[in-house]
């Protein structure tokens, strides 16, 4: 019980660094455009960062969970792994690169419980408990095909995505971007174009909502205020509210002067920035439920016959045999208030990389690099796929900068960026496999 609770409470300093280590993906943009100060920024996105408990589901945890068989691994495995985590985030924040706390903690993890496979099995097949010979790297959950036609999940569709997130969020922003600057003109062409797209949005979230007859547990008596205020429907209603709002702008656009459409477009990078907040908080702070879940779960596994108390009563959900997941409200309120507190703290080193190195940044690109990197970030949770909001916000920034010239991008600090990406899984990896090493000669 003592590692458990120690590895709940490292988890929790993870969320933390993971806020200020983090806060820039959300802050940067309206900090170099001057709508906030520094201070007010992080006020701001800590704000939305802890308003996301009641907005998102459980999705992107239980894929983190399940990273590794929790029927294989020990306490120990995932002690390493969040000790690994915590330590290549800080590394990465004292040197201003803007790494991703999501694949650190998937490659302290994976790499975690692939020392202990090695440790316990050495490099030749064993027998499980199926009777089946099995190997070392079966421990880790690379793939999972999807059920009834759902998105895979595993660590490779998390690599897939170090490459996809990026690539989403640059495409997404040059789009609203181009859609931004045909909008300023005085045709009417793209008025018709805002209108459609409109209609098509509110049709197509229409669809997304859940009725009051499929809410398991609705909140109010009301078959209204329930459907308005189930967390999957908010979700839709937020991504409803940004794309109708940054239309509306579009179908005004054209007459407005300079000064008029600067001012108007700073205040929507406040709610630009709020909505990427929420995204930032809603998939990050999962990240964390999922390892504490993990850690439970491997607990029971390794103590068969022991009673939980209420509030460590975690279960992971299991759809092939019908298990719905279990997760005391605590949990998700200690995880969003650590994340909201480490946003508070800053991380000013890394908003300069972001706000300025990449490319410069007015108003304009704010509003479309914030509102794509929201947009990617909700329909990515939506698939519970645990994808890197720094990886998201950086491309696209990228995107913005590529809507005025190729070169308008800094290529020698996004090239730096991407190599911090790809080796961050496997440095965390290796390190989490040496720390867990070290652990199992004292513990």
């Amino acid at each position: 019980m003592t590692i458990l609770i120690l590895i709940i409470v490292l988890a929790l300093i993870f969320d933390y660094i993971n806020g200020f280590h983090d806060a820039a993906n959300a802050i940067a943009t309206v900090v170099a455009t001057k709508v906030l100060t520094p201070f007010q920024a992080v006020v701001w996105a800590a704000f939305f960062n802890f308003l996301a408990y009641w907005v998102f589901g459980f999705g992107v945890a239980d894929t983190v969970a399940k990273t590794a068989h929790t029927m294989e691994i020990n306490l120990v495995v995932i002690l390493a792994g969040v000790i690994a985590a915590i330590c290549w985030n800080l590394l990465t924040w004292w040197l201003g690169i803007p790494s991703s706390s999501s694949h650190t903690l998937i490659g302290g993890f994976a790499g975690a419980a692939v020392a202990h496979a090695i440790a316990v099995h050495g490099f030749s097949g064993y027998v499980g408990e199926d009777g089946a010979t099995h190997y070392w790297y079966e421990i880790v959950s690379w793939y999972k095909a999807g059920k009834d036609g759902a998105m895979p999940s595993g660590v490779l569709i998390i690599i897939a995505f170090i490459v996809l997130a990026p690539l989403l969020g640059a495409l997404a922003s040059y789009l609203i971007s181009i859609w931004l600057l045909n909008a300023s003109r005085k045709t009417i062409g793209p008025k018709i174009f805002t209108a459609a797209l409109m209609i098509a949005t509110i049709v197509f979230v229409y669809y997304q909502m859940v009725p009051y007859e499929k809410i398991e547990e609705p909140r109010f008596d009301s078959h209204f205020w329930s459907v308005a205020f189930e967390a999957h429907n908010i979700k839709w209603f937020l991504v409803a509210f940004i794309i109708l709002t940054v239309s509306t702008f579009c179908l005004i656009f054209s007459s407005l002067n300079l000064h008029q459409a600067d001012a108007a477009l700073k205040k929507m990078q406040l709610l630009s920035s709020a909505a990427f907040s929420l995204g930032h908080g809603g998939n990050d702070s999962q990240k964390v439920m999922g390892i504490i879940a993990a850690a439970v779960a491997v607990y029971i596994n390794t103590n068969p016959g022991v009673h939980m108390d209420a509030w460590l009563d975690v279960v992971l959900p299991n759809d092939d045999a019908g298990i719905k997941g279990v997760m005391p409200s605590w949990i998700p309120l200690a995880c969003y208030s650590a994340i909201a507190a480490g946003t508070l703290s800053g991380g000013w080193k890394i908003v300069k990389t972001m706000g300025s190195k990449i490319t410069k940044v007015s108003s304009f690109e704010g509003v479309a690099a914030e509102t794509a990197g929201a947009l990617t970030l909700y329909f990515t949770e939506h698939l519970k796929i645990p994808v890197s909001t720094t990886h998201t916000i950086t491309g696209s920034i990228i995107g913005v900068g590529l809507t005025k010239r190729v070169s308008a991008v800094r290529w020698g600090v996004t090239v730096s960026l991407i190599w911090a990406w790809i080796l961050t899984i496997p440095i965390s990896a290796i390190l989490a496999g040496l720390v867990y090493f070290i652990l199992s000669v004292f513990i």
